[in-house]
């Protein structure tokens, strides 16, 4: 098999964790839950391993009901999203899955690495995902350039790439992948397990949500810091931050974004509330620079300016929180050229 078909084949086995990480990063959505009013976390959550630092989880089944949205197309959970490319197309032919419909939910825990080189194959990810999938189909595919091992009696497909990928079926209707070092062993085992009492708490704060994120800050590697040794002010607020919260809530072509930090401390809290305020204001002066006004398109800018003036920032105790409301025509100007 040719170089460009193993591409092609490692693309489409990431596909159900590309789809997931890239709408969870770039198109957050549904709505933020109070500790007053904070749901159980989702059974899903509980086959990951109990000490990933960073949890995501989406629920696509419930996002694919916003068919009269235009968010459920620029999201691409919906056949009316953007046209997928040619190496995808030829993915859906051979194993039955497409995600636009066929994906119900999944669950992803991300152990990243700082890699000097920018090696990606070094972070490892587990997914979780639920659905209609085609298990022959599906296993047919991977072989075509992989190979089946057995590890803890379980039958896993590896497909080499970089990163390597490592799958299991769970389920007629469940699959796990992994990518990275040594990812297979991190495969779910068949009894779940409770996750960190911390990070346990802090999905409980958000897990009414359909999609939500929540990692913990407090233990990066050095390396993460490296490039803010210029600014020591900013180095010290860097650390003080100890998790990070994301979910939002759609409402009709709206997307209410709420991103939660909590510090170490209330005096740090106040001086993120501070240094982002500051931000707020020299900020416009920055983007009437004709040099980074060139660099733009005029929907970019136009995304930048509305960031800056409607992004509402407040804080609680050891909390600060960013919220705004995103558009369709927000969301359409990140992927927009100058």
């Amino acid at each position: 098999m040719t170089s460009p078909q193993k591409k092609r084949l490692l693309i489409a086995l990431l596909a159900v964790i590309a789809v997931i990480a890239g709408a969870l990063y770039l198109y957050r959505a549904r709505r933020a839950a109070s500790p007053a009013t904070a749901a159980l976390a989702p059974n899903i959550l509980s086959l990951l391993p109990p000490r990933a630092p960073a949890i995501a989880y989406i629920d696509a089944s419930a996002l694919r009901r916003l068919q009269d949205s235009p968010l459920a197309a620029i999201l691409g959970l919906t056949q009316a999203g953007p046209q997928p490319d040619r190496d995808y197309q030829d993915f859906v032919h051979a194993t039955g899955f497409d995600y636009t419909r066929d994906l119900d939910k999944a669950a992803i825990a991300f152990w990243p690495a700082i890699s000097p080189s920018g090696d990606i194959s070094e972070n490892r990810v587990i997914a979780i995902a639920d659905g209609r999938f085609d298990e022959s189909k599906i296993k047919a595919y991977a072989l075509r350039a992989g190979h089946v091992i057995t590890h803890n009696a379980h039958s896993i497909y590896e497909v080499p790439g970089n990163p390597p990928v490592s799958f299991e079926f769970v389920s007629s209707t469940r699959i796990a992948l992994a990518s990275g070092p040594d990812s297979e062993s991190f495969l779910p085992a068949s009894t779940p397990s409770p996750l960190d009492p911390a990070m346990q708490a802090r999905i409980n704060r958000v897990a009414g949500a359909s999609v939500f994120a929540v990692a913990r800050t407090d233990n990066l590697p050095p390396q993460f810091y490296e490039s803010l040794r210029s600014s020591p002010q900013f180095q010290n607020l860097a650390h003080s931050v100890q998790s990070l919260a994301l979910a939002g809530r759609p409402d009709g072509d709206l997307i209410h974004l709420t991103l939660e930090a909590e510090c170490n401390s209330m005096q740090n809290a106040m001086e993120w509330v501070t240094l982002l305020d500051s931000l707020r204001i020299f900020g416009p002066v920055a983007l009437a620079d004709p040099k980074t006004r060139s660099q733009m398109t005029p929907s970019q800018i136009s995304l930048l300016e509305t960031l800056i003036n409607k992004t509402t920032i407040a804080h609680q105790d050891r909390a600060v929180r960013l919220s705004l409301d995103l558009t369709p025509a927000m969301l359409g100007a990140v992927n927009s050229k100058p």
